[in-house]
């Protein structure tokens, strides 16, 4: 009796012989002939389906990238024989991750050989130019690896991201013609909250009520019909604290921090790809604005006139990545604009500054006794009023200094006489 091997030669066999002989293929029906070449395909040709993750989709980046980097770390150090370690002095513990070429097997509810690789492509000067992932896996288990494998890749890589969230600073990386990434990322770890911030309790108070208000109406601004965004100008000069407040802004609503140098932009487009690779609820940074080189719009289209169209950074361009119609590709987003000179921010072009775009001004001042007050507070551990509080106060009345200067002072000694003493000094002296 012939065994299921022997039987199933046989019928391979018969194809060839089929596919070789039109004369014969004209008599087998074609029902048979798909069902022999069915079997045939399933069992001797043992396809594969492979499945890429890039580190960008579409003007984007792709999210499944980082649920696979996120969901390997997990399975690298039992099925890899080579591992990428990493650890900075921040981190308490080493991290792991995969290294370009190597195979890391998965499996799920039973089923094995779910192969995925990291893969690097180089460029004409053989420098990493992108890297992606593959997916691959026996076609029979598509249904199971796209329905089930997939959400439970994505749902697990969340629950980790979840865990080992922690606020992040990014920045540019500016390799010249370097596709893929647009941000590197250190930790943020920057101590100050609105409860250690120097700054006027009032303006203060507005502006915390001003950020609730703005992360719990989505639905509202869905409602009228805006982009669920706001902007913010922080004008004041050096040592008032612009950046401590960012710091604190970013503490308080757990928003990662986009530091944008304009100046290293060279075109619109470029420009709308960075916006749209930074994530939802973060904070998008533009330091020194008046000191951008940004054409008003009359000179704009003067030049444009004059000179043969080649692609630019235009001040229409961040106008309409700001508010237009870009402006709505991402939720939760805040921009802040930062200036030493609120004169100079005042003769930036007024379209850039209108309600929508800027929202809200914050002026950082010089020092006044209220936050004297809380900057004795944090770095004295005292509160109340003093006998030299008074003498501070008068000081305090006739001279500019910002908190960064009396700071400074207040670190020269943990005796709060001592301290205090130095500040009337500092104060009488300049």
């Amino acid at each position: 009796m012939l065994t299921f091997m022997e039987m199933l030669t046989s019928l391979i066999t018969a194809a060839g012989v089929i596919v070789l002989c039109p004369l014969v293929k004209g008599l087998v029906p074609s029902s048979f002939l798909n069902n022999l070449f069915s079997i045939y395909e399933e069992y001797f040709c043992t396809p594969e389906i492979t499945l890429f993750c890039r580190t960008d989709c579409g003007l984007s980046d792709n999210q499944m990238y980082d649920v696979a980097s996120t969901y390997l770390r997990t399975k690298i150090v039992d099925s890899s024989k080579c591992l990428n370690v990493g650890k900075t002095v921040r981190q308490e513990r080493s991290t792991f991750d995969i290294v370009p070429g190597a195979e890391v097997i998965d499996s799920f509810q039973g089923i094995k050989g779910l192969k995925w690789k990291l893969h690097v492509e180089k460029g004409f000067d053989s420098r990493e130019c992108r890297r992606y992932f593959t997916l691959s896996f026996d076609k029979k288990l598509k249904e199971v690896v796209l329905e089930s494998y997939l959400a439970e890749v994505i749902s697990r890589s969340k629950a980790i991201q979840e865990a080992e969230r922690v606020l992040k600073l990014y920045s540019r990386d500016y390799v010249w013609g370097t596709p893929g990434r647009e941000w590197s990322s250190i930790v943020l770890e920057h101590p100050t909250t609105f409860e250690k911030l120097v700054m006027d309790p009032v303006q203060k108070r507005m502006l915390k009520d001003d950020l609730d208000k703005f992360v719990n109406r989505k639905e509202w601004y869905k409602k009228v019909g805006k982009a669920w965004k706001r902007g913010y100008s922080l004008y004041g000069p050096p040592g008032t604290g612009k950046s401590s407040l960012i710091a604190a802004m970013a503490n308080y609503l757990k928003f990662d921090v986009y530091d944008l140098d304009l100046s290293r932009i060279r075109s619109d487009s470029e420009l709308r790809r960075i916006f749209l690779s930074t994530s939802n609820r973060s904070i998008m940074v533009i330091e020194d604005i008046d000191c951008a080189k940004l054409e008003d719009r009359e000179k704009e289209e003067t030049s444009d006139q004059l000179i043969l169209k080649k692609p630019k950074f235009t001040l229409s361009g961040l106008l309409n990545f700001i508010d237009g119609v870009w402006s709505s590709c991402g939720e939760g987003r805040i921009i802040v604009f930062t200036t030493n000179n609120k004169e100079k921010l005042e003769k930036l072009d007024p379209a850039l500054l209108r309600p929508g775009r800027v929202d809200m001004h914050v002026h950082m001042s010089y020092l006044t006794m209220d936050e004297f007050k809380q900057l004795v507070s944090n770095y004295l551990g005292i509160d109340g009023d003093r006998q030299l509080f008074e003498v501070i106060a008068g000081l305090l009345e006739n001279k500019k200094v910002t908190p960064a200067e009396i700071a400074e002072e207040l670190l020269k000694s943990e005796d709060p006489n001592v301290a205090l003493r130095g500040v009337v000094e500092f104060l009488e002296q300049k």
